[in-house]
Protein backbone atom coordinates (compact mmCIF):
# COMPACT_ATOMS: atom_id res chain seq x y z
CA UNK A 1 0.00 0.00 0.00
CA UNK A 2 1.39 3.45 -0.85
CA UNK A 3 2.29 5.77 2.01
CA UNK A 4 -0.32 8.38 2.90
CA UNK A 5 0.05 12.02 1.96
CA UNK A 6 -0.97 14.60 4.58
CA UNK A 7 -2.74 17.92 4.27
CA UNK A 8 -4.78 20.29 6.44
CA UNK A 9 -8.55 19.90 6.21
CA UNK A 10 -10.60 22.67 4.61
CA UNK A 11 -14.33 23.44 4.96
CA UNK A 12 -15.13 21.39 1.86
CA UNK A 13 -13.88 18.28 3.69
CA UNK A 14 -16.59 18.32 6.39
CA UNK A 15 -18.88 15.65 4.92
CA UNK A 16 -16.01 13.28 4.10
CA UNK A 17 -14.55 13.82 7.59
CA UNK A 18 -17.88 12.97 9.28
CA UNK A 19 -18.24 9.88 7.08
CA UNK A 20 -14.73 8.67 7.88
CA UNK A 21 -15.09 9.13 11.65
CA UNK A 22 -18.48 7.42 11.64
CA UNK A 23 -17.17 4.49 9.60
CA UNK A 24 -14.20 4.03 11.93
CA UNK A 25 -16.16 3.95 15.18
CA UNK A 26 -19.87 3.29 14.75
CA UNK A 27 -22.22 0.93 13.01
CA UNK A 28 -21.61 -2.14 10.89
CA UNK A 29 -18.85 -0.57 8.76
CA UNK A 30 -16.70 -0.02 11.86
CA UNK A 31 -16.50 -3.75 12.57
CA UNK A 32 -14.16 -4.17 9.59
CA UNK A 33 -11.43 -2.57 11.75
CA UNK A 34 -10.32 -2.86 15.34
CA UNK A 35 -11.28 0.64 16.54
CA UNK A 36 -15.04 0.06 16.61
CA UNK A 37 -17.02 1.42 19.54
CA UNK A 38 -20.28 -0.08 18.27
CA UNK A 39 -20.48 -2.42 21.28
CA UNK A 40 -20.29 0.58 23.63
CA UNK A 41 -22.04 3.38 21.77
CA UNK A 42 -24.61 3.76 19.01
CA UNK A 43 -25.57 6.86 17.06
CA UNK A 44 -23.20 9.49 15.82
CA UNK A 45 -19.55 9.99 16.79
CA UNK A 46 -19.41 13.49 15.31
CA UNK A 47 -21.53 15.72 13.11
CA UNK A 48 -21.00 18.42 10.50
CA UNK A 49 -21.10 21.24 13.07
CA UNK A 50 -18.43 19.62 15.25
CA UNK A 51 -16.25 18.75 12.23
CA UNK A 52 -16.52 22.29 10.84
CA UNK A 53 -15.62 23.68 14.27
CA UNK A 54 -12.51 21.50 14.41
CA UNK A 55 -11.46 22.56 10.91
CA UNK A 56 -11.86 26.26 11.76
CA UNK A 57 -10.22 25.94 15.21
CA UNK A 58 -7.73 28.84 15.48
CA UNK A 59 -5.70 26.91 18.08
CA UNK A 60 -5.37 23.75 16.06
CA UNK A 61 -5.49 21.87 12.82
CA UNK A 62 -7.28 18.85 11.40
CA UNK A 63 -4.76 16.79 9.46
CA UNK A 64 -6.05 14.47 6.74
CA UNK A 65 -4.28 11.40 5.39
CA UNK A 66 -4.97 10.47 1.77
CA UNK A 67 -3.81 7.58 -0.36
CA UNK A 68 -4.18 8.01 -4.10
CA UNK A 69 -6.68 10.82 -3.49
CA UNK A 70 -8.90 8.83 -1.10
CA UNK A 71 -9.39 10.02 2.47
CA UNK A 72 -8.07 7.29 4.78
CA UNK A 73 -7.47 9.06 8.10
CA UNK A 74 -7.76 12.22 10.19
CA UNK A 75 -6.62 13.74 13.46
CA UNK A 76 -7.41 17.05 15.17
CA UNK A 77 -4.52 18.49 17.16
CA UNK A 78 -4.83 21.60 19.32
CA UNK A 79 -2.42 23.64 21.43
CA UNK A 80 -2.71 25.85 24.48
CA UNK A 81 -0.07 27.15 26.90
CA UNK A 82 2.69 24.76 25.85
CA UNK A 83 0.50 21.64 25.86
CA UNK A 84 -1.18 19.85 23.00
CA UNK A 85 -4.29 17.69 22.82
CA UNK A 86 -5.62 15.50 20.06
CA UNK A 87 -8.91 13.90 19.15
CA UNK A 88 -11.11 13.20 16.13
CA UNK A 89 -8.54 10.51 15.33
CA UNK A 90 -9.79 7.96 12.82
CA UNK A 91 -8.54 5.60 10.14
CA UNK A 92 -10.72 3.95 7.50
CA UNK A 93 -11.55 0.56 9.04
CA UNK A 94 -10.58 -1.28 5.85
CA UNK A 95 -7.08 0.25 6.07
CA UNK A 96 -6.39 -0.13 9.79
CA UNK A 97 -3.29 -1.93 11.05
CA UNK A 98 -1.30 -0.72 8.04
CA UNK A 99 0.61 2.18 9.62
CA UNK A 100 -1.69 5.07 8.72
CA UNK A 101 -2.67 5.70 12.35
CA UNK A 102 0.93 5.75 13.54
CA UNK A 103 1.87 8.11 10.69
CA UNK A 104 -1.04 10.44 11.53
CA UNK A 105 -0.12 10.48 15.21
CA UNK A 106 3.47 11.35 14.25
CA UNK A 107 2.15 14.23 12.11
CA UNK A 108 0.13 15.55 15.07
CA UNK A 109 3.13 15.30 17.40
CA UNK A 110 5.32 17.09 14.85
CA UNK A 111 2.83 19.97 14.63
CA UNK A 112 2.62 20.17 18.43
CA UNK A 113 6.40 20.39 18.71
CA UNK A 114 6.36 23.11 16.04
CA UNK A 115 3.98 25.10 18.25
CA UNK A 116 6.44 24.74 21.14
CA UNK A 117 4.36 22.18 23.05
CA UNK A 118 6.15 19.87 25.46
CA UNK A 119 3.31 17.41 26.14
CA UNK A 120 0.42 15.87 24.24
CA UNK A 121 -2.69 14.34 25.79
CA UNK A 122 -5.93 12.65 24.84
CA UNK A 123 -8.95 11.00 26.41
CA UNK A 124 -9.99 7.42 25.69
CA UNK A 125 -13.12 5.59 26.81
CA UNK A 126 -11.83 3.49 29.73
CA UNK A 127 -13.40 0.30 28.40
CA UNK A 128 -11.29 0.54 25.20
CA UNK A 129 -8.39 -1.44 26.69
CA UNK A 130 -6.94 -2.45 23.30
CA UNK A 131 -6.88 1.18 22.17
CA UNK A 132 -5.30 2.33 25.44
CA UNK A 133 -2.64 -0.36 24.99
CA UNK A 134 -1.96 0.94 21.44
CA UNK A 135 -1.32 4.44 22.82
CA UNK A 136 0.83 3.07 25.63
CA UNK A 137 3.02 1.31 23.06
CA UNK A 138 3.56 4.75 21.54
CA UNK A 139 4.70 6.31 24.81
CA UNK A 140 1.41 7.65 26.18
CA UNK A 141 0.92 7.03 29.90
CA UNK A 142 -2.18 7.12 32.06
CA UNK A 143 -2.18 10.29 34.14
CA UNK A 144 -4.60 8.95 36.75
CA UNK A 145 -7.14 11.59 35.73
CA UNK A 146 -10.57 10.62 34.48
CA UNK A 147 -13.40 12.54 32.88
CA UNK A 148 -17.11 11.71 32.85
CA UNK A 149 -18.81 10.53 29.69
CA UNK A 150 -21.36 13.11 28.46
CA UNK A 151 -24.45 11.00 29.10
CA UNK A 152 -27.58 12.64 27.72
CA UNK A 153 -25.72 14.48 24.93
CA UNK A 154 -26.48 12.42 21.84
CA UNK A 155 -23.96 14.45 19.82
CA UNK A 156 -21.40 11.99 21.25
CA UNK A 157 -23.47 8.86 20.81
CA UNK A 158 -26.00 6.75 22.65
CA UNK A 159 -24.32 4.74 25.41
CA UNK A 160 -25.07 1.03 25.57
CA UNK A 161 -23.91 0.77 29.19
CA UNK A 162 -23.94 2.99 32.26
CA UNK A 163 -20.28 2.84 33.35
CA UNK A 164 -18.53 4.75 30.53
CA UNK A 165 -15.91 7.36 31.37
CA UNK A 166 -12.65 8.61 29.89
CA UNK A 167 -9.09 8.07 31.05
CA UNK A 168 -6.51 10.75 30.27
CA UNK A 169 -3.21 9.72 28.69
CA UNK A 170 -0.22 11.99 28.16
CA UNK A 171 3.17 11.84 26.50
CA UNK A 172 6.16 14.10 26.77
CA UNK A 173 7.17 15.46 23.40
Amino acid sequence: MPAPMFRPAVPGDVDALVGLVTAAYRGQASTAGWTTEAHLLEGQRTDATMAAGAISDPAGEVVLAEIEGALVGCIHVQHHAGAAHFGLFAVDPTRQAGGTGSALLAQAEERARGWGCTTMDLEVVAQRTELIAWYERRGYLRTGATKPFPYGDERFGIPQRDDLHFVVLRRDL
